[in-house]
């Protein structure tokens, strides 16, 4: 295991094979083909296909695609069902409440989409314009130079036993050395997590918030099909001082997206974002549309929602962030494809001006691509979060109060009220569970809610089962004497793939079992964790969901 690595050398790396990472690498072959440069250009990616860890509702907005690829449709993009008609419901028990849509949410001229195809389809864009991409590859390691700026990354080693030790399948793993690496790992990285503690790029903005994103995909009759059709949901089955809610989405071929978010500054250590969903498709107005169907895939994935007063420090020697790594989302439109691939675009820019300007170095290392924030403060892009900078941290008074400071905050101030709300970070807000109430919840039908393991076997998640678990515990006593002590042991509930469970074998003593061969690499636990005893690295590349269509 000490062997030297073999390597091999670029002039940029992107890690992540995401809408962001693909803009970046398809816009920087673009731009040194326009100036009659050469650059080479790699991305690595840890499913085992582009598209394999994509999970998203998705309406995708264009605007970024148009100034990406203006031919898209020529090209054969997967963006085949147009958005058709908006309706937005508050939801009671038993009734289904239209509202006013509100503006930020009007789908008009977007497309209803599986994101994990239109990845694919930008990965099929970027091949064709030099790009090298491998999937399987899972990024380990950043590598840095001796004056400490980042140089590339390592991936994983191959063929390591659940001990540590070598196996005769050992493989060590590839140095991918490059002038700037672009990190585009999507919501809570794992490399980007040591760069923000070695570059302290966090410092002066707001604590990151996210929510956990739970998706199936169904098919359904075909009388009950109506493409382009969208609905959004909040209200039940959350309580009000939790933020959250649905989408239905409805696409070509009788299929239709439907999943659910939960705010991960949820309070009430029982509550369960996996059981809210699956109680969700029970309502009077959602059930009927699935029965008769059948559940094809399932998947779960956070997402980064804090907005613009979240996001980080976007540059360091040696790499830049992009896409949900840095937090693009616009949660009040609940899209973050399009933010995420200007990011992208205007890194992209950065870069090409870095290192084929008239000023650059062809040998330089470390250097920082400084006009990248520059561009995307003058962009559509911050225009569009500072608009809604408010919008997710005023439900904190809860949905009522979300909603009210919502509207003043859309029809009266238009976005640019004097004031911006600050965030607060989701491991903080649980309550102990013995001050908040039991949640009760229903057993799954098997028609349309489920259990957690069948929900994992359709998302066709693998892990090799000979190789260290990739979810590691800071300090092993924490989840007995900490999380289970006071919270009830949450790991069990907020997971949504069943890796966590507190078992008790022959009158012993509680002990946490981790099955991380169950993980579909939401994230999820690594954010919510209390103590932030959990920390998420990367399996073997490859290891993980297999989403077809998601």
């Amino acid at each position: 295991m000490t062997s030297e690595r073999e390597f091999m050398e670029y002039d940029v790396v992107v890690v992540g094979a995401g809408p962001s990472g693909l803009s970046c690498a398809i816009r920087l072959k673009q731009l040194a083909a326009a100036a009659g440069n050469e650059l080479s250009v790699c991305v690595v990616d840890k499913g085992s296909e582009v598209g394999a860890h994509i999970l998203s509702g998705a309406v995708i907005e264009t605007r970024a695609l148009d100034e990406l690829i203006p031919d898209w449709r020529a090209q054969g993009a997967p963006l085949d069902t147009p958005a058709g008609d908006d309706r937005f419901v508050y939801l009671t028990a038993t009734h289904a409440i239209t509202l006013p849509t509100p503006p930020q949410m009007n789908n008009h001229g977007n497309y209803v989409v599986s994101l994990g195809n239109v990845c694919r389809w930008l990965g099929q864009q970027a091949e064709a314009a030099g790009v090298e991409i491998y999937p399987g590859f899972a990024a380990a390691e950043v590598l840095y130079d001796e004056a400490g700026a980042v140089r590339g990354i390592a991936t994983g080693d191959l063929g390591i036993g659940k001990e540590g030790e070598p196996t005769a399948n050992f493989q060590r793993g590839m140095e991918l050395r490059a002038r700037q690496t672009v990190f585009a790992e999507g919501c809570r990285g794992s490399l980007t997590g040591d760069l923000f503690t070695r570059f302290n790029l966090r410092e002066g903005v707001d604590p990151q918030t996210y929510g956990i994103g739970i998706k199936e995909l169904w098919e359904i009759p075909a009388e009950k099909s109506r493409p382009g059709s969208i609905v959004h949901t909040i209200g039940w089955p959350l309580p009000s001082d939790t933020y959250g809610g649905s989408w239905l989405y409805h696409l070509k071929d009788n299929l239709v997206s439907i999943g659910f978010v939960v705010g991960l500054d949820y309070q009430n250590p029982h509550l369960s974002p996996f059981e809210e969903f699956q109680r969700f498709k029970q309502h009077p107005s959602v059930r009927p549309l699935l029965e008769g169907g059948r559940r094809v895939s399932y998947g779960a994935r956070a997402l980064s929602e804090g907005g613009l007063q979240s996001i980080p420090r976007l540059t360091f020697p040696g790499g830049l962030l992009v896409g949900d790594t840095a937090g693009f989302l616009n949660v009040a439109k609940i899209k973050g494809t399009h933010t995420a691939m200007k990011s992208g675009i205007e890194a992209a820019a950065a870069l090409h001006e870095l290192l084929c300007g008239t000023q650059a170095d062809p040998q330089a290392t470390g250097q920082q691509a400084l006009t990248y924030r520059p561009r995307l403060e003058a962009s559509w892009l911050w225009t569009e979060l500072r608009g809604v900078r408010n919008i997710r941290p005023a439900f904190r008074w809860g949905l009522l109060g979300g909603i009210a400071y919502s509207a003043l905050d859309t029809y009266v101030f238009r976005g640019k009220a004097p004031w911006t709300l600050r965030h607060h970070a989701d491991h903080t807000q649980l309550k102990p569970a013995a001050s908040m109430p039991r949640i009760v919840y229903p057993k799954p039908d098997g028609v349309v809610s489920f259990d957690r393991l069948s929900s994992v076997f359709i998302s066709n998640t693998n892990h090799e089962e000979n190789q260290p678990a990739h979810l590691k515990l800071r300090n092993a006593d924490v989840p007995v004497a900490h999380n289970l002590a006071l919270f009830d042991g949450p790991e069990q509930r907020y997971c949504p793939a069943g890796v966590y469970e507190y078992v008790r074998e022959n009158n012993a003593a509680p002990r946490l079992q981790i099955n991380a061969q169950n993980c579909v690499h939401c994230k999820t636990c690594d954010i919510k964790d209390p103590t932030q005893n959990i920390h998420w690295v990367v399996p073997e590349g490859g290891g993980g969901p297999n989403y077809p269509n998601m």
